[in-house]
């Protein structure tokens, strides 16, 4: 893009856009209202942006959050004041606690009226502040190109997350000179430590030294788009290797180091190991509680090596032998530049007991069921084999979201969506459209429940406005299913407030103008799923699957990672 060197006088609302596009925004979430009515007429002009016409905001912020988590760019959304802001704000959680880059713009009342408890006020910046990297209140339209420039480099740099901007009705309407800005250096904000070579060489020789490496990979490799040097790192060490919720499909699934998911649905190997271990080495993991159980019991036989790019994670769950902090990107290659060929034959094949123990336990239970009843497993593997392994997989939260990462096959990053650190049920079907968005040719397979489908299933309508073609997978067993579990585990089968009465979700589809097919015999899966794939149009697969399934294998909460229920 040509650079502006001589000032254009403009409304704060056009310098907004030009803004936004100065920092390269193509698509914008949003919902329009009262205090950002400037901002939408501007907008009608700006041709080459386009406005995503959510059915609520938080659909913005979770849409804006697909975007962001599939094209590795800020995600952004505009709404109006009041209502419209606060209804971002569990997107805004959302996006802190899983490090997604994303800038909120919401409009606000004028100046004068600042204060006052005016039509739709709410103080913005004072709610968001301790769910942001940057929460800022524009004020006069001279502040708005160093504004928008700041808060795409503090959203886009070092740990990624969301900046909200608060823009005040009277700096949308002033004229202002308006000149593009870029934002490269904040003084006393440092995204990136440099990386001390001292922890470096130490890093490489405890390596050097181990007997059983066990690498757990995070988020932070994909938000740092060191992929390829995890796997060179990897290879070289010949160290297997386990991935968070988040981190997976940091690495393909068929790679040979790569023996699954660890955590609470994790799976057995992985787990069982992180307390046989004698090195452990997170990268781009902050050991989760999900992650760790109970962190008394947590590794303690381990030498601990910790990636991370944010100081603040180092040492906060579990102490560490030698913390590297730093982009992961620059930090793994000096390790690895460092580090001997080595060879783990024996230890690698030790997971094999433990994979064939699940395989026998869990696996063959959940994909080749004897009772009639379809399991959430079996389609799961049976999607993921139709598109060749090879689909961008957006999930809802609950058992729906475990199935899937469990179940779910990649070739490539950047191919599992979901909500991680809060949870969010609801955040499936916005989440996939932004994905879809972002990856227009790409096959996009959500994976919901009856009830996180309900939450946010007013987004079937931005579906059916922008022929979203995304293909909607809901694992109906009539309940709230991860809580049932728990429920039934841990509180003697007493169901309080979990069993739905749902209403019929293809003829809501239809109401939309959405394809639909319900599936409820094994017989029906195989033609449903090849109908649904056929070419590019949105789609709603309602699958009935057991009313009681139970996810597992499981590590109930506070226990040890060893401590695995398989039935």
């Amino acid at each position: 893009m040509k650079i502006q060197t001589t000032p254009e006088r403009i409304s704060g609302a056009e310098a907004l856009l030009k803004s936004l596009q100065h920092q390269g925004t193509e698509t914008i979430f949003g919902y329009p209202g009262g205090q950002a009515i400037p901002i939408f007429d501007a907008l009608y002009d700006f041709k080459d942006i386009r406005y995503i016409l959510t059915r609520h905001e938080q659909g913005a912020t979770h849409a804006a959050q697909g975007y962001a988590r599939v094209s590795g760019k800020a995600g952004v959304c505009i709404v109006t004041s009041g209502p419209g802001a606060t209804n971002t704000i569990t997107g805004i959680g959302d996006a802190m606690l899983d490090s997604t880059p994303m800038v909120v713009i919401m409009g606000q009342v004028g100046v004068s009226l600042l204060g006052t408890d005016a039509f739709q006020e709410i103080d913005v910046v004072g709610i968001t502040q301790p769910i942001t990297k940057w929460s800022y209140q524009i004020r006069s339209a001279s502040e708005i190109s160093w504004a928008v420039a700041r808060a795409f480099y503090i959203a886009q740099s070092g740990r990624p997350g969301p900046v909200v901007l608060d823009f005040t009705k009277n700096a949308q309407t002033e004229m202002v000179d308006y000149k593009p800005e870029k934002c490269s250096f904040i003084r006393s904000y440092l995204p990136k430590k440099e990386i001390e070579e001292t922890c470096v060489q130490s890093a490489a020789k405890l390596i050097d030294s181990a007997q059983k490496p066990l690498a757990i990979i995070g988020q932070g490799v994909i938000l740092g788009h060191a992929e390829k040097e995890v796997i060179d790192f990897l290879e070289k060490a010949d160290i297997p290797a386990a991935y968070t919720l988040l981190g997976e499909s940091a690495m393909p699934s068929d790679f040979r180091l790569n023996q699954g998911m660890v955590g609470m649905h994790g799976n057995i190997a992985p787990n069982m190991k992180t307390n046989e271990c004698d090195v452990l080495i997170a990268i781009g993991m902050r050991f989760d509680d999900r992650v760790t159980g109970n962190l008394n019991t947590y590794a303690k036989q381990a030498r601990i090596i910790h990636f991370d790019i944010d100081p603040a994670e180092i040492d906060k769950n579990v102490k560490t032998d030698v913390a590297i902090v730093g982009d992961v990107k620059q930090s793994l290659p000096m390790v690895t530049a460092l580090i001997h060929k080595n060879q783990h034959t024996e230890w690698i094949d030790s997971f094999e007991e433990h994979h064939k123990h699940e395989q026998e336990a869990v696996i063959a239970r959940e994909l080749h069921p004897t009772s009639t009843t379809l399991t959430m497993g079996e389609v799961v593997d049976r999607i993921s084999t139709a598109t060749d392994n090879d689909a961008v997989v957006v999930t809802d939260v609950g058992q729906n979201q475990m199935i899937a990462a469990r179940y779910s096959r990649f070739r490539r990053s950047r191919c599992f969506i979901t909500s991680g650190g809060l949870g969010t049920m609801g955040f499936g079907i916005p989440a996939a459209i932004g994905a879809k968005i972002a990856a227009p040719k790409e096959k996009v397979i959500l994976y919901t429940g009856d009830g996180g489908f309900q939450m946010t299933m007013q987004e079937l309508g931005t579906i059916m406005q922008e022929q979203t073609g995304v293909k909607m997978v809901i694992l109906n067993n009539d309940y709230l299913g991860m809580v049932r579990q728990w429920q039934e585990l841990f509180y003697a089968c007493r169901y309080s407030s979990t069993p739905l009465v749902n209403p019929d979700f293809g003829k809501i589809a239809e109401a939309y103008g959405i394809a639909t097919t319900t599936v409820t015999r094994r017989d029906q899966l195989d033609s449903a799923i090849a109908d649904m794939l056929r070419d590019d149009r949105p789609y709603l697969l309602v699958v009935h699957v057991e009313p009681q399934g139970i996810v597992y294998p499981m590590t109930p909460a506070g226990e040890t990672v060893t401590h695995i229920l398989t039935e």
